[in-house]
């Protein structure tokens, strides 16, 4: 694979696509999409662009695949967001045209499903950016919160390094986006808890590849966008984090057994692991419910490194994926993990 091209940024008053290549959530759920687009415009001054299927439930796969092409081509367009996550968007990249994207190159930002998408730049040769949907962290009830608007600001606009903090206040409790009185105040938060360091007695920097535990199965599966030559992963930082659907230390232990056995896990001398979510409308544990439950996911991840990876550095609880803030981490670009200093930075 040759030197992955961190596309060209944008800068205030440049128009950003915003695109739905999973769901069209926007249009049952109009509130946090709008708070993000004028987020977009006022805390960050970009103009943002919808497309025929950005509020569009039920849009084909083919449908959605035109509106990323229309993104991508189309100059005015300095940047790509997706709105909101979703389930199928694996059924988008048979229609994607990789040559368009690839002498269209442009920032592209999303995760959860997204995923997909994200594997698709690294194959491409194209640095994605995992993080801030503009639903899930722009349409955020209350404020922006600060790391996450600081973090976005410099994937944005600022090449070069950026260092990661633990998240001073988190949360992963969700408001009803169908009630108005969701976004009349500050959700509540809980104080940070800093990150947990495994194996942390050296330095790796590489690129990263990885995303939502959930998707990567799918991939996988599926045989999609995984290079059958691992060497390319050598080296490299793997990000893995799971999703609001909340699956069992059994289904996580399972998934990165398969991908030990497929040889996966020991390409990767560095794993950073997103702050598990542990509450959802559909299993709403107490806190003391969440906490065992984020133990027993920790300790599927020790397991199957233990067996596939043991000397693998692991830093567990780092704030990007499902739950808030929601860090931006260059995808296919380069992470540096100082184990003896504790220190993640990021070259956006």
């Amino acid at each position: 694979m040759t030197t992955p091209l961190y596309p060209p940024k944008p800068a205030p008053g440049d128009r950003i696509a915003v695109v739905s290549p999973s769901a069209g959530l926007p249009g049952l759920f109009p509130r946090p999409h709008e708070l993000g687009l004028e987020r977009l415009r006022t805390v960050y001054g970009l103009e943002p662009v919808e497309y025929p299927t950005t509020r569009t439930m039920g849009a084909t796969p083919r449908q959605r695949a035109d509106d990323l092409h229309a993104a991508f081509a189309d100059p005015d367009v300095k940047a790509i967001m997706a709105t909101i996550g979703g389930d199928d968007q694996i059924t988008v990249l048979p229609h994607l045209d990789r040559e368009l994207i690839r002498s269209c190159p442009k920032p592209f930002f999303g995760m959860s499903d997204n995923t997909n998408l994200l594997a698709y730049l690294y194959a491409t040769g194209i640095v994605g950016f995992h993080g801030a949907t503009v639903m899930a962290a722009l349409g955020r009830p209350g404020a922006l919160h600060p790391q996450t608007e600081e973090s976005l600001r410099a994937a944005l606009f600022t090449p070069g390094p950026f260092e990661l903090r633990p998240a001073e206040r988190w949360r992963d409790v969700d408001g009803d986006w169908a009630d108005p009185t969701t976004f009349a105040a500050e959700p509540r938060t809980r104080p940070g808890t800093g990150w947990g360091w495994v194996n942390a007695d050296r330095v790796v920097e590489g690129r990263s590849w990885g995303g939502c535990l959930e998707i990567l199965a799918m991939l996988l599966m599926a045989d999609r966008e995984v290079s059958h030559d691992l060497s390319v992963y050598d080296g490299g930082v793997l990000l893995l984090e799971t999703s609001e659907e909340m699956p069992s230390d059994t289904e996580v232990f399972r998934t990165l057994r398969n991908m030990g056995e497929r040889g996966l896990l020991r390409r990767f001398p560095a794993l950073l692991v997103g702050r598990p979510k542990t509450w959802s409308f559909q299993r709403p544990l107490s806190p003391e419910e969440g906490a065992r439950y984020a133990a027993g996911q920790r300790e599927a991840v020790l397991r199957a490194l233990r067996t596939y990876a043991p000397d693998t550095m692991v830093v567990f609880d780092v704030d990007f994926g499902h739950t808030d803030p929601q860090l931006v981490l260059p995808y296919g670009g380069t992470i540096r993990v100082d184990g003896p200093s504790r220190r993640i930075t990021v070259t956006y």
